[in-house]
């Protein structure tokens, strides 16, 4: 009997991001499409945040809060109730505003009269008033109406999103929609609870909107992609009703979170909505699944493939030898066909310099190379194949993906979602834009090593790069030695001013509570984080609380960084972040406070000439390092 030729629908499972697609769909997408497969894709997350904003959702969330009972009526709920007429009237022209649909709007928003103002509004009264007493001049300035009401229009979104987690679904955030379900959890049991609930607003919204994709494409296979752990619950609620109303079609399961934290699955109630999950890059197994539907190949010879099997779960690795991973040449170019591009949403969430990239703006996401060249840091998950596996492909192959991409989008804007670009591709891939004088902007994220020299700042900023990112971490030497990250203190501070004097934002990855740190090492660190903004090195920066991972060398090898680890619980589920014991006793959590209020600051040139110690509420050492310490390593040569 002759089987069907195969139709693969890709879908990108709430939450991620709302001002552009995740990559994984697209990538996927022009792969199947250049192997001759017949391939779509949606956006769910997009879909349903829309479906939400909008007078009927906001009717239906209006209801709910004043249903609740006086105890558990919460500051947006009230605020929310109060003003519920002016937000069922100004959500659908905000939302078009957010869309780069009615750009006029933004005078009537910023001027603070158009929406109503909830508690998340709070947040500018933090700001430092200038101007007249303008408590947003120091960010926006005189003229930045539009950017003015982006982040006014988001916070208005982000009070709906409030009201309705109080009102209607505790767990809801535009971002990480029941990420404590997924996150490093061993145990399945409270996924398992989430999806035998009753289904919510949110719930039958995202089931509807899923079913209603299924009629539209009639696939064979529905492929979800969960980057992160916020992702996880909505991709089960999407299987779930495709389960229930369409038994007959295959599911499968991939992405970031499921590639890190599932790859010792033995939890079978998985596979009651999931009939295989794939690791790692996903376009091998996705043919061997493809020829397995097909009836042209045995459950014995899928690729890095779970599956369940008379009720237990099965892990099927495949043979890499005979079966090598698709080269990162020959996977295509990633298509956006299918998702709506010009219904994202360009948000101002955060005023930091670099977060605000990540939000405002629709980017094409694009890789330069599968891995990580360095793959040595200890903090990073090395051990996967997603950093460990490092490929690359020709300038030309790169350029003609660009090319395509701009044609087929009409953007020209790229963001390059390398765990670190190479400097050798990005140094031949701005010498080849340059020669098809193909005039893109583009941002992403390196290490800061020496190969970066003045004169390559300024050829990457000529071809295009608007802002870099890359880890100074714990600006510390020694413990930049410890985490082998391959830099110095000093090496940074040259290869960050020459990006700056190119003309190209600079943000710095800052870590704090690695093994063996001390308050003094923190206390340092912000010195010279400090410094390197007083000498215009890097305008961005955020501070992230150190966590181990099994996957990392500290994980693999604690011993050799001092600590101990605690006992992971048992259960057949995620396996990722684990606990530590560090002899050093530091209240990291204390110091991460002062550190937080420090960068916040900087950012916007507030007590650069201050001492680092003012900015922690308790006693710490004064700093041991030199207070020309930076400009003295901008001074040499290296």
């Amino acid at each position: 009997m002759a089987v069907a030729p195969p139709r693969v629908l890709s879908l990108i499972a709430p939450m991620t991001q709302l001002n552009t697609p995740y990559p994984s769909t697209a990538y996927l997408t022009g792969f199947l499409r250049s192997r001759g497969i017949d391939a779509r894709q949606e956006d769910l997350a997009l879909t349903l945040a829309l479906a939400l904003l909008t007078p009927a959702a906001l009717a239906a969330v209006r209801d709910a809060a004043g249903a609740l009972p006086a105890d558990r009526q919460t500051a947006a709920t009230a605020s929310f109730l109060e003003q519920s007429p002016r937000y069922l009237a100004t959500v659908a022209p905000t939302v078009a505003f957010l869309q780069g649909r009615d750009a006029t709007l933004a005078h009537r928003i910023a001027g603070r009269g158009f929406l109503p103002e909830g508690p998340r509004f709070e947040s500018l009264e933090r700001y430092v008033a200038d101007d007249g007493g303008d408590p947003m001049a120091w960010a926006f300035g005189a003229l930045g109406v539009q950017d003015r009401a982006r982040h006014l229009a988001t916070l208005y979104l982000n009070d709906i999103a409030d009201a309705l987690r109080d009102a209607v679904d505790a767990r809801f955030e535009f971002v990480r929609y029941g990420e404590s379900l997924a996150r490093a959890q061993a145990s399945y049991d409270a996924l398992a609870a989430a999806l035998a609930a009753p289904t919510n607003l949110v719930d039958a919204t995202l089931q509807r909107l899923a079913l209603e994709a299924v009629e539209r494409h009639r696939p064979t296979l529905v492929l979800v992609s969960v980057p992160f752990p916020g992702a996880m619950y909505g991709a089960l609620r999407i299987a779930q009703a495709l389960k229930s109303r369409h038994p007959g079609i295959a599911t499968a399961l991939g992405g970031g979170y499921v590639n890190t934290e599932l790859r010792e699955l033995t939890e079978p109630r998985l596979f009651d909505h999931f009939d295989y999950v794939t690791l790692d890059a996903g376009e091998r197994p996705l043919l061997a699944l493809l020829d397995h539907l097909a009836g042209r190949r045995g459950r014995a010879r899928l690729v890095r493939t779970y599956l369940r099997e008379d009720g237990a779960v099965r892990y099927c690795p495949g043979g890499p030898l005979a079966e090598p991973d698709v080269a990162f040449e020959d996977i295509g170019t990633p298509t956006w066909d299918g998702l709506p591009l010009d219904r994202y949403l360009s948000l101002l969430d955060l005023l930091n310099p670099m977060h605000r990239l990540w939000s405002d703006g629709r980017w094409n996401k694009l890789t330069v190379a599968q891995g990580c060249y360095w793959k040595q840091c200890s903090f990073c998950d090395v051990s996967l194949d997603y950093i460990g596996r490092y490929e690359t492909a020709t300038a030309a192959t790169l350029a003609d993906r660009i090319e395509a991409i701009v044609a087929e989008t009409g953007q020209t804007g790229f963001h390059f979602v390398d765990e670190a670009a190479p400097p050798k591709s990005l140094k031949a891939l701005a010498a080849e834009l340059q020669r098809r004088d193909l005039q893109i902007s583009w941002w992403g994220n390196i290490r800061f090593e020496k190969t970066y020299t003045p004169e390559l700042c300024r050829e990457l900023a000529d071809s295009g790069c608007i802002a870099i990112s890359g880890g100074l971490e714990v600006a510390s030497d020694r413990l930049l030695a410890l985490m082998k990250k391959g830099v110095s203190v000093d090496q940074v501070a040259r290869v960050t001013h020459g990006f700056a004097q190119a003309g190209v934002l600079v943000h710095a990855y800052l870590m704090y509570g690695f093994p063996t740190q001390t308050v003094q090492d923190t206390v340092d660190a912000l010195e010279l984080v400090r410094q390197l903004f007083g000498a215009g090195c890097i305008q961005s920066g955020f501070w992230h609380r150190f966590a181990c991972t099994v996957h990392s060398p500290v994980g693999l090898d604690p011993a050799a960084y001092g600590v101990t680890l605690h006992e992971l619980p048992r259960g057949g589920f995620a396996r990722n972040d684990i606990g530590f014991d560090d002899p050093t006793g530091v209240d990291h959590d204390a110091l991460g406070v002062g550190l937080r209020k420090a960068i916040y600051n900087y950012m916007h040139g507030i007590g650069l000439a201050e001492d680092v110690r003012s900015w922690f509420d308790f006693g710490v050492p004064k700093a041991r390092v030199r207070r020309d310490r930076i400009e003295r390593a901008l001074a040499s040569n290296g």
